[in-house]
């Protein structure tokens, strides 16, 4: 008799690991969406806020790029709303199908015993969090927020301007000294 006394306290114990596990996950993830919407806030109001620092420092040769680049960065931060609605609205499909998948298991096996601590819910669980946190990357996906190609693109014509420079002149040299070798024999 004491057996079963402890094997019901073994599986109570186990049931409390789990569902205080299933609660800090379900609070995580919860808490991944409005991180990404506080945070994505703020980003904004400071990208507003830097927008006429960056629109009046662009009128100057080397930071001609800064107005594209506080633009592309401020349209990748805008977008993490709708790719988290979005993926938001993948998840609840997701959620929708197991609920439904638990409702027919229900139905057709009268041994089912419906646990909110399932397996599969905690993994689906912990695929929302990581997939919160993914959000950023993914809008820096659809609209590249890099700022090395506007730099790039100055190095590379400022480069260009040099070797025209640095070819003309060697031209010049050249035309120059071809013509007085040219004169000098006639």
């Amino acid at each position: 008799m004491s057996g079963m006394y402890v094997e019901r306290g073994m599986y109570s114990l186990k049931k409390s690991i789990r569902d205080f596990f299933r609660e800090l996950l379900e609070l995580l993830f919860q808490s991944a969406a409005l991180v990404i919407d506080t945070v994505r806030t703020f980003f904004l109001v400071v990208l507003a806020i830097l927008g006429s620092i960056a629109s009046a420092i662009s009128v100057y040769d080397g930071f001609q790029s800064t107005l594209t680049q506080w633009i592309t960065r401020y349209i990748s931060v805008y977008l993490w709303l709708p790719v988290s609605d979005l993926f938001s609205s993948i998840l609840a499909r997701i959620q929708v199908l197991m609920l439904q998948n638990d409702i027919s298991e229900l139905q057709n096996n009268p041994n089912f015993s419906l646990d909110s601590t399932n397996a599969v819910y905690i993994i689906f669980i912990i695929i929302g969090i990581v997939g919160y946190f993914t959000i950023p990357t993914v809008a820096g996906w659809i609209i590249q927020a890099g700022g090395m190609s506007g730099y790039n693109k100055s190095l590379t014509n400022t480069a260009a301007k040099t070797g025209a420079i640095a070819g003309g002149a060697t031209g010049a040299v050249t035309g120059n000294i071809a013509g007085r070798l040219k004169g000098s024999r006639e």
